[in-house]
């Protein structure tokens, strides 16, 4: 166990070496200089700002220097916004994406469960029919598309919900539903075809013969041997959360990271495109990293030897 976590933080290592070395690198390749839009009134003014962002070193030296940085977390100070370090304004708006994404992973496990539940245990019924459709339009409309019709459904003609924001429990309900919908409907697929595979199984025949009532068979046999594809997938839903939020909170003017990430890449604000590039792969290596050891916990006959998990 411990030489397989020492393995993965390896990797993850690995892997936020060569996406912050891409990411820098990419950004360089772009000709022009960031601060060519800035309005200076010198040129002497305009040679105080590259060397005050050291744009005037070497691209060798820039990445030496950043990298020194980093190692001491520091993500720099943002070139839109003077004098303000990105890290604070990371930490400023991070808690508006961090609780959006919360409440939309609970939502997406709890419903993708309970509809693939309802659907293996109804099997070939109206219930099963039923909820295979809802998964179907979750999987076939994007939260892009999503987002709009319910804010103009629920929000502008019947105004149940508040239009955008955060700023109250009700807010959360539309921006939560456009972003799991895809999730709530993979989960419930995911547990349907899993439980039904479950339920035919010898262990659940024995069950059944002892007496056990179907509801408990369900919740206390099939649905934890249900549950391992559905952890597997937790890593994959933290990073489409993660990532698909940069879209809902635009539409929602949600104050989160969406905000930045989107205007930094507009505004060639290098530091800030760094530090929120960073910032998320760091989650999403976080919660694949997790999901593992998750995957791991739920199902004690999995071994881990040579830093793979096997069965």
């Amino acid at each position: 166990m411990i030489r397989y976590i020492l393995n993965k933080f390896i990797f993850m290592f690995l892997s936020l070496f060569v996406l912050v070395t891409a990411t820098f690198a990419l950004m360089n390749a772009v000709p022009g200089s960031p601060l060519q839009s800035e309005k200076a009134t010198t040129e002497q003014i305009q040679k105080n700002m590259e060397a005050y962002y050291g744009l005037d070193k070497p691209l060798i030296q820039q990445y030496g220097l950043y990298l020194k940085k980093l190692a001491q977390f520091d993500l720099g100070i943002s070139m839109k916004k003077r004098f303000q370090s990105v890290n604070k304004m990371i930490s400023q708006s991070f808690g508006y994406s961090l609780r959006l994404g919360i409440v939309s992973i609970i939502t997406s496990v709890l419903a993708g469960c309970v509809l693939g539940i309802i659907a293996a245990m109804y099997h070939r019924k109206f219930l099963d029919n039923l909820a295979m459709v809802i998964a179907v339009i979750g999987l076939a409309i994007p939260s892009m598309v999503m987002a709009p019709l319910l804010q103009y459904l629920f929000s502008v003609k019947l105004r149940m919900f508040p239009v955008t924001g955060l700023k109250e429990p009700l807010a959360y309900v539309l921006p939560t539903i456009a972003l799991s919908s895809v999730s709530i409907a993979f989960i419930a697929r995911l547990i349907r075809a899993t439980m039904i595979e479950v339920l035919h199984a010898d262990f659940i025949k024995t069950a059944k013969a002892k007496g056990l009532g179907g509801h408990l068979i369900v919740w206390r046999h099939a649905l934890r041997n249900s549950m391992l594809p559905v952890v597997t997938y937790l890593g994959y839903l933290a990073a489409n959360v993660i990532t698909g939020s940069v879209i809902i909170e635009q539409i929602f003017a949600i104050p989160g990271m969406g905000k930045f990430f989107v205007q930094c890449v507009i505004d060639r604000d290098y530091p800030l495109i760094m530090g929120t590039t960073i910032f998320y792969a760091v989650l999403l290596i976080a919660t694949r990293f997790l999901a593992d050891i998750a995957y791991v916990l739920v199902d004690p006959r999995i071994r881990i030897s040579a830093g793979k998990v096997g069965g």
